[in-house]
């Protein structure tokens, strides 16, 4: 089997490992003193973003917009409180640097509502879809990081980037 042939039956299961790792991956306890992120309306001062699928669809798309432009720390701030008290922004940045494959576009193919609170949005990124949990947290969507996501980010950075290189899901190992 040629270089080739091996990279392009890896690309895949990489791109979902990337997607998972976002699902995974999310970070510290909020610090007040920072600025709130959310979706344009929110960031521009426009108050409360709004509690509907539009809205949730809108900060979500903006996660995976900054992380899969390599912008770990911003793709941090907008997780909920649950996944940023799982893992500071620090370890949150060093395992994305050393697992997560950056420039492949995470495109929004559909969502809904679930209760008042809550979105289900469906991402893909190449060939590889995946839901999310968006909850509506202080007068903001936030990404609500996946149980396994949660797990390893109790982890910390070191032993998270060991775990997904001995998986195989580390996409720069």
């Amino acid at each position: 089997m040629n270089y080739t042939t091996t990279l392009t039956r890896r690309l895949p299961a990489v791109a979902l490992a990337a997607i998972a790792v976002l699902g995974v991956t999310s970070a510290c306890s909020s610090d007040e003193a920072e600025a709130p992120a959310g979706n344009a309306a929110a960031a521009a001062g426009g108050g409360p973003e709004p509690k509907t699928v539009d809205g949730a669809k809108a900060a979500a798309q903006t996660v995976f917009d900054r992380f899969s432009g390599g912008d770990f720390a911003g793709a941090w701030e907008l997780y909920t409180a649950a996944g940023k008290a799982a893992i500071s922004k620090a370890d949150y940045i060093k395992l994305n640097e050393a697992c997560s494959r950056k420039g492949l576009a995470i495109q929004l193919t559909s969502a809904r509502m679930e209760g008042t609170d809550k979105a289900i949005v469906i991402a893909k990124q190449l060939v590889a879809a995946q839901s999310y949990t968006m909850a509506y947290e202080k007068d903001a969507w936030k990404l609500e990081p996946a149980k396994e996501g949660l797990a390893l980010y109790k982890l910390g950075a070191v032993k998270a980037i060991a775990v997904q290189k001995k998986a195989g899901t580390c996409a720069n190992a």
